[in-house]
């Protein structure tokens, strides 16, 4: 983080978050679990790996309030309709399936990953489907990718 100049260290992570995991995994060509057998049995060394030419982008849907308070048990609306995509994977975080449908049940909701040949073109996919789906209180940013431009 960048105050009045200098820099600070927030936050030092050893590990992918689910918001790098989702848009880097999708990413990957190679099968992971030949991989995790490599790593097994000493030959990751020897393994050929692969990834996308594409392009990956995330757009997390959150919960109205989140980080902060936010409500639970908010029904979501548009996932059923929306149709089967080979650019696009959905994941559910934050939610539930009840009896009645999906609902929210955290404040990281929905994580929308598009593939692109640019980073704008992979953002606009993720916010063409989030512009679909619904529910009490969603947020998400619209910002994201805009330096890539």
């Amino acid at each position: 983080m960048n105050v009045h100049g200098e820099p600070w260290v927030i936050e030092y992570n050893c590990r992918m978050g689910d918001p790098e995991t989702e848009v880097v995994m999708p990413m990957l060509q190679t099968d992971i679990v030949a991989l995790f057998a490599a790593m097994d049995n000493g030959t990751l060394i020897d393994a050929n790996i692969s990834f996308s030419e594409q392009t990956c982008a995330t757009v997390m849907a959150v919960s109205g309030g989140y980080p902060g308070d936010y409500q639970k048990n908010i029904p979501i609306y548009g996932l059923a309709e929306l149709p089967p995509s080979a650019d696009s994977i959905i994941f559910h975080a934050g939610t539930k399936q009840t009896e009645n449908g999906v609902v929210t049940n955290g404040g990281r909701v929905l994580a929308v990953t598009s593939y692109g040949n640019t980073i704008p073109e992979a953002v606009a996919k993720s916010k063409k489907i989030l512009e679909k789906i619904s529910f009490e209180g969603m947020y998400y940013r619209k910002d994201i990718g805009f330096e890539f431009a």
